[in-house]
């Protein structure tokens, strides 16, 4: 067989498993997406099939109004917007500190970031749920944004660490002579330049924060109108009664507008993961 057939039929062989691969890693979401138009009773009879009979937005309709998803869809929002503003602000700093100053205990304090990965999130609900509590924030959405705000952020620091440190030194030398100081040449220089790591940043935030469900579950248990599309979801699973059409369309609802950030933003986050690894 000639090698130019071969390795079109390698290629051919490698597509068809890529895709036969790409359809099951898929499957369950496609069928979540279909299942919330499908009726209660082709829910349970259709099996596996994925294209309901009769589409109907009943379900939609059901878990926005009946199950306040309006409210909790508010909720997300908010808190997710003010998260990603909070931790893009304090890392991107901080990450300009790290990448372009020396100062005495830097490697004990990358040391410390770095340690704190190993600690799971379940250890810090207690302290963390006990300082809100002291503050007072327990009972209202500033809480829940100040919590999504906490940690380290270790990643999203090495990101613009290892960003900021492969800029020219003459682009800051440049920025002083011309009359800016510290805060200046950050804000109007090296902050514009970081798009790349922003839009990573804001992604990665964005997708943590809006799919985020335990911390907002402890924070939300006594005022059921907190809560965001996560805790919301569980909510609809009652006692002796679970509503999975209304669950398959409020799971929709809820990850729709991930999908439509990420695909707005794909370019520049790909750009920033192999531009942060490249420096």
């Amino acid at each position: 067989m000639p090698m130019k057939i071969r390795r079109w039929l390698g290629k051919g062989i490698l597509y068809i498993v890529l895709i036969v691969a790409a359809f099951v890693w898929m499957y369950p979401f496609i069928w979540m997406i279909t299942a919330s138009f499908k009726t209660q009773d082709e829910f349970w009879g259709s099996g596996l099939n994925i294209l309901p009979q009769h589409p109907t937005f009943d379900n939609f309709i059901r878990s926005w109004n009946n199950a306040n998803f309006s409210q909790y869809f508010l909720n997300t929002i908010i808190v997710t917007v003010c998260a990603v503003i909070i931790v893009l602000m304090c890392t991107s700093a901080a990450g300009y500190a790290l990448g372009r100053y020396a100062f005495p205990g830097k490697k004990v304090l990358l040391g410390v970031f770095m340690a704190s990965i190993t600690i799971p999130l379940t250890f810090t609900i207690i302290p963390v749920y006990e300082l809100l509590n002291a503050m007072h924030l327990t009972n209202n959405l500033l809480g829940l944004i100040v919590a999504e705000c906490g940690g380290s952020h270790i990643l999203f620091l090495m990101l613009f660490s290892s960003f900021y440190s492969g800029i020219p030194k003459e682009m800051e030398e440049a920025a002083i002579v011309d009359g800016c100081g510290f805060f200046q040449t950050y804000v109007r220089i090296m902050f514009p330049l970081a798009k790349p790591i922003i839009v990573t940043v804001v992604i990665m935030q964005f997708i943590w924060t809006w799919n985020s469900f335990l911390m907002p579950l402890v924070l939300t248990l006594s005022q059921p109108s907190l809560r965001t599309l996560a805790v919301g979801l569980y909510a609809l699973q009652g006692e002796h009664v679970v509503d999975w059409t209304g669950i398959a369309a409020g799971a929709t609802i809820s990850v729709l507008p991930v999908i439509l950030v990420f695909i707005a933003m794909q370019k520049h986050f790909v750009n920033g993961i192999a531009g942060a690894v490249k420096s």
